[in-house]
């Protein structure tokens, strides 16, 4: 990647920074176990649907401890409404014992010790270490990052794992929880998949996808 991409990104970074100055994760979490356990539910669910369960999921399991301890027909019950219970369920106590086992009862800060709890990948770890933790261990690719890095011309790849490391390649370390947050926000506002809203995007001038976009 050259120093022109790289001025490129940062421009991009810049003019999306001022248009969605309040972006940030968009799941509500008041400490890092709220924040995985929301992380965990959110796969193939909105996080507005996400939400609406966490409240009392936090209430009746406000920690590690309390979740490790739970029926997991109870849980599943609960968080049934953001579909995969089953599957989810299972990822959730698995998570929770491990955490009391291994960790004390509290969630790790290191991608490694991350990364080895059940239910937990690269990315829900990039969610929780950004978030959570205050620190940019990685890019937070999902479908909005991934769809919009490819028309930014910022990556060729489909994997996601490459993906990320293109990214990491071309944006500031200090800015990688940020970037994810902002470009979630414009795919979800402005450049959105089926109709893309071309004509009100502010960083228009710099995408090399508008094309594709145009000739469809």
């Amino acid at each position: 990647m050259s120093r022109k991409d790289r001025a490129r990104v940062q421009k991009i970074i810049e003019i999306l920074k001022q248009t969605y100055p309040d972006a940030r994760c968009a799941l509500d979490h008041t400490n890092a176990y709220e924040l995985l356990v929301a992380t965990i539910m959110s796969a193939q669910c909105t996080d507005k649907r996400v939400n609406m369960v966490t409240p009392e999921v936090f209430r009746k399991y406000p920690d590690a401890k309390a979740l490790a301890a739970a029926e997991p027909e109870a849980l599943e019950t609960m968080i049934a409404s953001t579909g995969f219970y089953r599957n989810k369920a299972k990822s959730l106590l698995g998570m929770a014992n491990a955490v009391v086992e291994r960790h004390g009862g509290a969630v790790p800060d290191e991608m490694e010790a991350l990364v080895e709890l059940p239910g937990v990948g690269r990315k829900t770890a990039n969610v929780v270490l950004g978030n959570a933790f205050g620190k940019d261990e990685g890019i937070v690719v999902d479908t909005h990052v991934a769809r919009l890095s490819k028309l930014l011309g910022l990556t060729r790849e489909d994997d996601p794992v490459k993906i990320e490391q293109d990214l990491m390649r071309l944006v500031p370390r200090a800015q990688w929880t940020m970037f994810a947050h902002l470009i979630i926000h414009h795919g979800r506002n402005i450049c959105i998949a089926r109709r893309p809203r071309c004509e009100e995007c502010p960083i228009y001038d710099y995408c090399p996808g508008r094309r594709q976009i145009a000739g469809r």
